[in-house]
Order: structure tokens, then sequence, then C-alpha cells
């Protein structure tokens, strides 16, 4: 063989491995976001001592709702809370007092300890879409989400880079027994993905159920001493807190689990107008949640929760990507950092139809004042359409894709001698470019975030392509990501044992769609 041939073959064989390199199917995890960038504050000092001077007032003065709740009444009797009916007043500071022994961060341990999630302090995890009834694709478009839509999102969540957490109900499979179904989505998440996973909260025996299976899969011993779980609790807006998401905050709170305490409110409807008065009434009720939380078991780690839209006044639609919501999103993230307690706000908010301009638009306002906001747990950061109506498997990957600009920005600015590009400026000089530089050469492979579904290639190319614009792209991403989808291995006898569980608990009560 000649020299020349030589040659072009090693050329050839090295252009053929970086093909495959490229076409190799590869399932990656980033770590949770570190913030290496200052938050963005809104409120001044004196405005931070008037929400928290108003709030222990509506507390000790119209107090909050325990209805059908004798248990929690008790409880809140016997530290010293005037308990009239189901009304309970607190004293100021006996809240504030009680929250002291919530942890300020916690570990969520995953069934792969590699995907391990840091809550507090200076991180951020990213859970997937939580709630809809709906989902939507290009093809099938609007319709009542299935058990088989469950368990894709759950797969799209393994298979997204950026997403730290398997999240919860990323859909509610409408085709399963409301009494049943909270089995087959926990099966989901344990066997489909190794990422941590949230428990169901629909009634306090299925809490329990979410804490049994997560024995199984964990050991029981070690549910017992850690967090396996962060599940969320909304508060009934305003002041009120039901029974039923109470019983499951009992359940998982004396299990040393994870809770979101996440009042729920559209402002204008459940809250007041202004933004100081919504503030008011969120760190009223949260500060009542997270109380409730320590007095069934001190030292529960539990996450200050705020999700917040507006109200469009002529419709009484919510509304999202507002900048009243951005601003109420900033100051309770002032608030909870004044409590020393984790963080959950923000997600791929938008009240569109369709994963368009105005998704993009309120989902991008959302996604980065959630991060500039001081966020720990950031819930619904992708798949968000309709007001939280629908799960959209293309915005699914879309909002995925753009997650990783926030991991990019949290990084900040690097100052080493490699960033200071001395060299390069050196090498090129005046009128030069930098393509063929040193600098470049060792650095282009990641110098710039790169995404995995927009298009910027030439229009003539582009055109020649079927001229695809971004929800056609996001399809194609969804089914190849669904097509190179590779479930992580688990010991086949806990797999059996988790099978065996959910068979006997189904095979105990009839089926209920109510």
């Amino acid at each position: 063989m000649t020299e020349t041939a030589t040659r072009k073959r090693a050329r050839g064989g090295g252009g053929a491995a970086r093909r495959a390199e490229r076409t190799a199917v590869r399932i990656e995890c980033a770590k949770f976001i570190e913030r290496n960038i200052p938050v963005f504050e809104v409120l001044t000092e004196e405005a931070l001592e008037i929400i928290e001077y108003n709030a222990e007032t509506l507390l000790e003065e119209v107090g909050v709702n325990f209805p059908e709740n004798p248990k929690a009444l008790e409880r809140w009797r016997e530290v010293g809370a005037d308990v009239q009916g189901e009304r309970v007043r607190l004293p100021r500071g006996l809240a504030r007092e009680l929250c002291k022994t919530a942890p300020s961060s916690y570990t969520q341990h995953a069934r792969n300890p590699e995907r391990n999630v840091e809550i507090g302090g200076k991180g951020l995890v990213l859970a997937p879409v939580y709630g809809p009834p709906f989902v939507r694709d290009l093809e099938g478009g609007r319709r009542y989400a299935t058990m088989e839509d469950f368990r894709n999102f759950v797969k799209l969540g393994y298979m997204s880079k950026w997403l730290h957490h398997s999240g919860g109900t990323v859909c509610e499979p409408t085709d399963v027994p409301v009494n049943k179904r909270h089995l087959d989505m926990l099966m989901a998440h344990m066997t489909l993905s190794d990422k941590p996973y949230m428990g169901s909260v629909t009634e306090p025996s299925r809490a329990r159920d979410s804490v049994e299976m997560s024995e199984i899969l964990f050991g029981k011993d070690f549910v017992q001493n850690n967090a396996v779980m962060t599940s969320l609790i909304n508060i009934n807006s305003p002041m009120t807190f039901d029974d039923v998401m109470m019983g499951a905050l009992e359940v998982y709170a004396e299990a040393g689990q994870g809770c979101i305490i996440s009042p729920f409110i559209v402002g204008g409807a459940m809250a007041p107008v202004s933004v100081a008065g919504t503030l008011t009434q969120v760190l009223a009720e949260v500060l009542v949640g997270i109380a409730y939380s320590q007095l069934i078991r001190k030292g529960a780690p539990v996450i200050f929760g705020t999700f917040v839209s507006s109200i469009d006044m002529n419709s009484g639609a919510p509304t999202f990507g507002t900048p009243e919501a951005s601003l109420i999103l900033y100051g309770a993230g002032q608030l909870a950092r004044r409590l020393n307690l984790p963080y959950r706000s923000g997600g791929s908010l938008c009240g569109s139809k369709l994963p368009d301009a105005q998704a993009a638009y309120e989902t991008a306002n959302t996604l980065n004042a959630a991060l500039l906001g001081g966020v720990n747990f950031m819930l619904h950061s992708c798949g968000w359409l309709e007001g939280g109506l629908v799960s959209s498997y293309e915005k699914f990957v879309m909002d995925a894709d753009q997650l990783g600009i926030l991991h990019r920005i949290a990084e900040g600015v690097k100052f080493d001698e490699n960033a200071q590009a001395m060299d390069a400026i050196r090498e090129v000089g005046p009128g030069g470019h930098y393509l063929g530089c040193a600098h470049t050469q060792a650095n282009f492979k990641d110098a710039f975030w790169r995404t995995n579904v927009l298009d910027y290639k030439p229009f003539e190319t582009w055109d020649e392509e079927g001229a695809r614009d971004t929800q056609t792209l996001a399809s194609l991403k969804v089914k190849k990501m669904l097509s190179d989808y590779q479930q992580p291995a688990l010991d086949p006898a806990i797999n059996e044992a988790l099978a065996a569980y959910v068979a006997e608990k189904k095979a105990s009560m009839p089926d209920a769609f109510t």
C-alpha cells in the first residue's frame, strides 16, 4: 500500500470513528446545577420586614383552616395555638420558631447513587412537568393521557441530559383506575429510570404505598434514615390546609421523606392582586405548612414552595410568564433564604395551547427568573403547556434542551489562564481570525453550549431538508429518544418484589374512577 493510500485510509478511519461517536447512543445526565452566580433580589430589608410582620399578623388575627382533621387541630392546641372549630390562630412567632428544626438542605437519594441530588444552598434541581390530565403531540393532537404516555414521559426524562429528577405525575393516566394508577406510576419511575422521583399525594394511603414501595427498592432501613422522595403538598389557598394533602404530609414527614409545602395561587383569585399582598399570604401559608411538618417529626426535610400565576381579568384564565409572577418569585426566594430553607418555584410555565412563540416567551421568562431567583427545586421545568392542562411531547424535549442554558449561565465566568486566552490573542494578532489557532483547537468542543433540537443550518440546507419548524424537529427528536431508550438495570429480585406488591395492592380493592 502506498504512503498516500495509507494516509487516506487513516483519514477515512478517523472520520468513520468520529461519525460513529456522533451517532452512538449515549445516555448522559448532568449533575444538578451549582450556582456560581449571585441571586437577584428585589425586596429591600424594610420591605422584607413589613411582609414578615404582616404574615405573622395574619396568622395571629385571621388564622388558617384545618378542615376535617381533628388530629391536626389537637397538635396545634398542644403547642399553644388558639383553636376555634377548624380555625387555627397562631401566636406571633410560634410558626417561625417551629420552622427552625427544618434542615437548610438535604440529599434526595436515587437508586443510582450517581443521580443523587442536593436540595438547598446554591443548588438547582430540575424536574419535569407535573399533573396534566391531557397530552399533546404533533401527530395525535390533544387527548387524554394514558399509562403508555406516562411511561413515555418517564423514558424521555431519563434520556434528557439536563434533567436531574424523574418527577412525579408527569401526566395523569386516565385509562387506569384512580385508586390504582399511583402504583403503576411509581413502578414506572422506579424501573424505567434511575433518577430521583416523587411519591403520591392524592390520598394518605397512597403516600403510605409510596413509602412501602420505596422500602422495597432501597431497603427499609435505608428509607428510615434517608430521603428517597420529594413530594408536592399543595396548600388550598387562601389559608386552607385540606385533610387529603395534610394526610399525605403526615405520612411523608413521619417517614422522614421530603415535601414541598407550596401555596397554589392565581393572583386576583386566591390571593390579592398586589405583589406585596400575595407575598404576605404566601409566607403565612408556608410558615404554617412547614411548622406542621415539624410537629410531625422534627428535622423532616421540607421545601419552601411558591407557585404563582396572575389572572386575565377579562377571561378569568391564569396567565404565565408575567412580570408580576417573576417579582413574586424573586421576593419569595428572599423570604425562603431568610428562613434558611430550600426554595421551590418556576418551571416551563405558559398559557399557550401549542409549543409556539407564546409558549417560548412565557417559558423563557420563568426559567430565567427561577435561575436568578435562587430556586433550589424547579418542578415543571419541561413539558408544561396550556396552563398545566397538557403535557406536550414536543415541548418536553424543547424545554429539556433549553435547560442546558441554565447550566451554562450558572457556571458563571471563568478567569483561569486558559479562559483569559492571552496566548490566542497574541497568536492571531490584528486582522487575523481565531478558527485555526491553538486555543480554539484545544477548546472548541466544549467552548459553547450547543442545542440538540434547534436548527442553525444555512437557509439552503434547511430548505432542502423540508423547511422544518421547531415543533417538527422536536417531534423527530421525541421519536429518536424513545427508539434509543435503554432501560437502566435493576436487580431482578427487587423488580419482582415491586411487581408483586403492585399486583397484591390492585387485587385488594375494586376499581374506582372517581
